[in-house]
């Protein structure tokens, strides 16, 4: 559970049935996870709606930018969540990347700051950490380690 909503995690290559309203990326730069907060849900990973007109990895990009003041490279799709609440399913898509160039947040209005953390200091100030989240920060760290190797 997250929150309201009943949460399951498909990692690629499995790819949603339907087209992704949402999605969410890891952004690393080295060992560390940036995370933004973000006014109504506090410290999270950038995340958003996919807008009628971009696919989700263009929604990403423009939330990192939006959210984080965040450039990314390296962007790899790593799975996605299928999300149920009240009979309803939607689907999520998520990525890991690496941090490029940091610029300021451009929403500043949404988002109250940033910061870099090592994933051991993520839970105690993560919006509603559950067993789940740490499965799949720790999936998202292990793709990007991989690329880094590459």
């Amino acid at each position: 559970m997250y929150g309201k909503h009943r949460l399951l995690f498909q990692p690629a290559p499995f790819r949603a049935p339907l087209r992704s309203f949402a999605a969410l990326v890891f952004p690393f730069r080295g060992d560390e996870v940036l995370l933004c907060n973000i006014g109504d849900r506090g410290w999270c990973i950038p995340s958003g709606r996919v807008e009628v007109n971009e696919t989700s990895c263009q929604a990403v990009r423009r939330e990192a930018l939006e959210e984080a003041g965040a450039h990314l490279d390296q962007l790899q799709y790593i799975g996605c969540y299928r999300i149920e609440e009240r009979g309803e399913t939607r689907w999520a898509d998520v990525y890991t990347a690496a941090v490029g160039e940091l610029c300021a947040i451009t929403m500043p209005e949404e988002s109250l700051g940033r910061q870099f953390l090592r994933l051991e200091d993520v839970p105690p100030i993560y919006h509603e950490w559950n067993d789940l989240v740490a499965c799949v920060f720790e999936h998202a760290k292990c793709v990007h380690d991989r690329m880094r190797s590459l």
